[in-house]
């Protein structure tokens, strides 16, 4: 088995990309505990303690002399957020409108991997990832030639862009690396320019805390006050330092059914969104990527884009009493989020006057 005969069943297994990486303990991945010491992980305490495994590969797979790593492009057809002027759209990053990457991609790498047992006589140590193990992808698929690491911290390929699902199988098979992508980036600074709230710390060195990601998906309680109105519209994630990043102009679109945009959550509104019932959120969620932010997470999250977007659509729906089928309203840590935008809201609307029969409130 050659590392070309690797990257042809890649190809065939339906990936955009694929490299190879050596088993080895680069300097780039030393980096994570400096990081954590600076507190930029926030409540992402599983960081800290897989931080030794995720130091070398060789921690997950003793034997590994191999990281085969895999690109998957998600991007499709619709518009950045940055275009979006409607104040009722409930702006969700791109990889979570299909279906959940975690399982449609990790069955395809799965795939791979039991067809290079069967295309290899010897038996081998092996090991597959996505985003869910002691792994850190972007390192491995630099060093592999997939791309770069950003100054905003996405990898990046000169070619298809940033809007890549990485996976990856570590594997005690001893194949050909790949040379390493080089920093294209140069003296380009719009990512770090255009984040709302300069989570961008400098290149390369994202404050987790402070980002629009971590606001709506990783914090499990009540999102601090101080940062509320930077979501603005946001309900899961951010795309912006993606958006205006060049590489991303004319990125490489998919055509894959299974990221194109759902019927829930293409271009979605918050006015329905909160809307809905418990069990439709729920049954949304389970389809999604979104699951990470669970039922009570996006809910604060639809509270918060409400009391942002100001609009009349807004007002009206976050003034609705609960309902039977939505009892998630109620829960405290919800319910702290829906007065806090209903106080917003009316403060901006004595500001502003009476309406005069916009959508605004403000």
């Amino acid at each position: 088995m050659t590392a070309e005969d690797v990257k042809a069943l890649a190809r065939e297994t339906g990936f955009d990309l694929c490299g190879i990486a050596p088993a080895e303990s680069f300097p780039e991945l030393k980096f994570l505990d400096d990081w954590l010491e600076r507190g930029y992980g926030g409540e992402m305490r599983y960081l800290s303690r897989t931080a030794r495994r995720r130091s070398d590969v060789r921690q997950v797979v003793s034997s590994a002399r191999s990281v085969i790593s895999l690109g998957t492009v998600y991007n499709t057809d619709r518009p950045y957020s940055t275009e979006v002027n409607d104040p009722d759209a409930a702006l969700i990053s791109r990889y979570a409108w299909g279906e959940d990457y975690h399982e449609v991609v990790g069955r395809r790498t799965e795939a791979l991997l039991e067809r290079l047992r069967a295309a290899v006589d010897e038996p081998f140590d092996a090991r597959c990832y996505v985003d869910t193990g002691p792994v850190q992808e972007r390192v491995h698929a630099q060093h592999a030639g997939l791309g770069w690491i950003g100054k905003n911290t996405c990898l990046i390929h000169p070619e298809k862009g940033s809007w890549l699902f990485l996976s990856e199988i570590i594997t005690s098979l001893p194949l050909e690396p790949d040379a390493p992508q080089l920093d294209q980036c140069g003296t380009c600074t719009l990512c770090i320019e255009a984040c709302p709230t300069d989570a961008i710390r400098e290149p390369w060195v994202l404050d987790a805390t402070r980002c629009l990601s971590y606001l709506t998906i990783e914090i499990r309680g009540a999102m601090p006050e101080a940062q509320r109105p930077a979501v603005g519209t946001r309900v899961y994630g951010c795309d912006i330092c993606q958006e205006v990043c060049p590489y991303n102009a004319s990125p490489a679109r998919s055509d894959d059914p299974a990221w194109q945009p759902t019927t829930d959550l293409d271009q979605a509104r918050l006015s329905d969104l909160w809307r809905r019932s418990d069990e439709n959120l729920a049954a949304l969620l389970e389809r999604s990527a979104m699951s990470r932010a669970k039922l009570t997470g996006l809910r604060r999250n639809v509270a918060v884009a409400l009391g942002n977007g100001a609009t009349l659509a807004a007002a009206a729906a976050i003034a609705e009493p609960e309902s039977p089928d939505t009892p998630s309203r109620s829960e405290p840590m919800v319910a702290e989020h829906v007065d806090w935008a209903r106080r917003r809201l009316a403060a901006r609307t004595t500001h502003s006057g009476d309406d005069t029969g916009d959508d605004k409130a403000d």
